[in-house]
């Protein structure tokens, strides 16, 4: 590869998996700017940092002077993906698709310049698979595309050979429909690079090799290594579920935690896969974590870095507070939308009528696993509300106490926390 090409700087990250013709793609990359895009279907009303894999490494082919395309999928998003999936998925409403699409394309634009000539483009592909005459797609898509070689397809096998499931006519074709964006874009902007991770090889590649048949071009391939944990689970699941990149979703409190709180076996591969950070930085930032791996110096780096990135400096700013003062600083400095932050997600819940025994709330929280633990925590004393210490065992929260008269943070011993909330 050649020193300037954009793939050096995937490889040097180790998010290459797959490519049609490494040799080839490297010297289309290099000698004149180029059309890449990749595709995302509106499965829900945000994406998920799963998807920022393929949404930053388009971002480094823009910053290498090639011209991003984000595909929405209005379209593939009513029929469903296959890939990866044991069963059937259910399909939603054509207004609930959209609905999804609009959001997921609020979202895209803050990662990418939108200026100039390889500005961020974003397209829906509901614009040209809404009004498909069924004849003329198989007469003129359907041609190219053997039987045979589909059910060879990952996506295909594996619900073949999964005893009492199979696939629905419905989802097979989802690849052809995919091909068939991949030929579209090529015809409107001229696009010759489709990128996604590697469970869609098999879709991106029927894609590249419709458009070289049907325009007799060249349309290259190219998928990114998947990231999962050491144990095999997908990244960017927590035991709460998956991290949005809405903040009404998954709060930037939560969203900055989950970061903080990956591995000091897994953050090499995060650091790589999603920093701007250079290699060298990285590098560095690396081993000297591995130096001392208790700072936990590249966990807060890639938090830092993302959270900004995602939600933005204030954002970033409101999730240190909230760390600071849950871990080590005064609540004092908490304003309301940081509490309602923590309510959101960001620590275990109750909620309350007026005048509630502590002893219940620490039930409610998971801080007590019963009113009689509860109350020997307290007579311990080993409970503050609010940041201030409680020995009282017939304790009780009162909304005139609680912080902007709705919300009590409890503490059990120095790192456990609750929050509990006095409704309307």
């Amino acid at each position: 590869m050649t020193a300037s090409s954009v793939l050096t700087d995937l490889h040097e990250r180790e998010q290459i998996a797959q490519v049609s013709d490494l040799s080839a793609l490297d010297d289309h990359l290099t000698t004149a700017p180029r059309v890449v895009y990749s595709g995302f279907d509106p499965t829900a009303p945000s994406l998920h940092i799963g998807n920022l894999v393929p949404l930053l490494a388009l971002k480094r082919f823009q910053e290498h002077g090639h011209r991003p395309i984000v595909l929405i999928g209005g379209a593939t998003g009513l029929i469903g993906d296959p890939s990866g999936k044991e069963a059937e998925r259910a399909l939603n409403t054509r207004e609930r698709v959209s609905e999804w699409v609009a959001l997921c394309k609020e979202q895209v634009f803050k990662y990418f310049d939108d200026s100039g000539s390889n500005a961020l483009k974003v397209v829906d592909n509901l614009e040209w698979s809404e009004d498909f005459k069924l004849v003329d797609f198989l007469r003129d898509i359907g041609k190219y595309f053997s039987v045979n070689a589909m059910v060879q397809r990952d996506s295909v096998r594996t619900r073949l050979e999964r005893e009492g499931s199979g696939i629905s006519f419905t989802e097979f074709s989802y690849m052809l429909l995919q091909a068939n964006d991949y030929l579209e874009l090529a015809r409107r902007h001229d696009c010759s690079i489709q990128i996604g991770g590697s469970d869609q090889w098999g879709n991106i590649v029927s894609g590249s090799d419709l458009v070289r048949r049907a325009l007799q071009r060249p349309a290259y391939a190219l998928t990114l290594k998947l990231l999962t944990k050491n144990d095999g689970s997908k990244f960017g699941k927590t035991a709460a579920g998956t991290v949005w990149l809405d903040a009404e979703l998954t709060s930037p409190y939560s969203f900055y935690q989950y970061w903080f709180n990956i591995a000091d076996s897994e953050i090499g591969n995060a650091l790589h896969t999603f920093s701007a950070k250079t290699t060298s930085e990285r590098t560095e930032l690396i081993a000297q974590s591995l130096e001392r791996p208790e700072a936990r110096l590249a966990q807060k780096a890639i938090a830092q870095e993302l959270t900004r990135l995602v939600h933005g400096e204030s954002a970033l700013q409101a999730t240190q507070r909230i760390t600071d003062a849950l871990f080590g600083g005064s609540i004092a400095d908490l304003t309301m939308t940081d509490l309602g932050q923590l309510w959101q997600d960001g620590l275990a819940r109750a909620e309350l009528s007026d005048n509630v025994p502590l002893s219940v709330a620490l039930c409610d929280t998971k801080l007590a696993q019963s009113r009689s633990a509860a109350r020997r925590l307290l007579d311990s004393g080993g409970v503050s509300v609010n940041g201030t210490p409680v020995k009282d065992v017939n304790f009780e929260l009162h909304r005139a106490d609680a912080l902007f008269g709705e919300f009590h943070l409890l503490r059990r011993g120095r790192k456990s926390w609750g929050i509990a909330r006095h409704l309307s």
